[in-house]
């Protein structure tokens, strides 16, 4: 699963451990569709389509807390030169009809903040899914090891 950390996620992840700025309680995986991709240069969750709420999906996506639940596992791979860090598997199950309710499909997982707004939710992170995903009613999305490189 392609992934990529944010530069406003390098921002925010260097001004909260050297600064202790902002740190947000929860973190949120939300999934947005193909409509616009994430990228580097991706700020906010409003800049991005996500999926409609309902069947089992609520805007702004699994709400994390700060902790080893639910980030857990962090690696220091000093073969790879890199820290790892990955989220526990996130599951969203459909209910009522097929999940997202409508359009295209999930296409993107992003981690974002917590901001009381959810289109002002700042995007650290994202991974690619590979193809746009709709589940049926009572079936499942399962995301395993979403993970973060931190290279530099």
């Amino acid at each position: 699963m392609a992934s990529g950390i944010t530069n406003r996620g390098k921002f925010l992840i260097k001004n909260s451990y050297f600064r202790a700025q902002n740190t947000p309680t929860n973190f949120y995986v939300a999934l947005v569709d193909a409509s616009v991709a994430p990228g580097p240069d991706t700020n906010t969750l409003s800049q991005l389509g996500e999926v409609p709420a309902g069947n089992g999906y609520t805007a702004g996506g699994i709400q994390l807390s700060r902790n080893t639940t639910d980030f857990d596992t962090l690696t220091e791979n000093d073969t790879d030169d890199r820290g790892e860090l990955k989220l526990k598997d996130l599951v969203w199950t459909a209910s009522g009809g097929n999940l997202p309710a409508s359009g295209t499909g999930a296409r993107y997982a992003v981690l974002t903040t917590d901001e009381g707004t959810v289109g002002s939710r700042q995007v650290i992170a994202y991974w690619d899914l590979g193809s746009n995903r709709v589940v049926s009613d009572t079936q499942t999305l399962t995301l395993v090891d979403c993970e973060l490189r931190f290279t530099e």
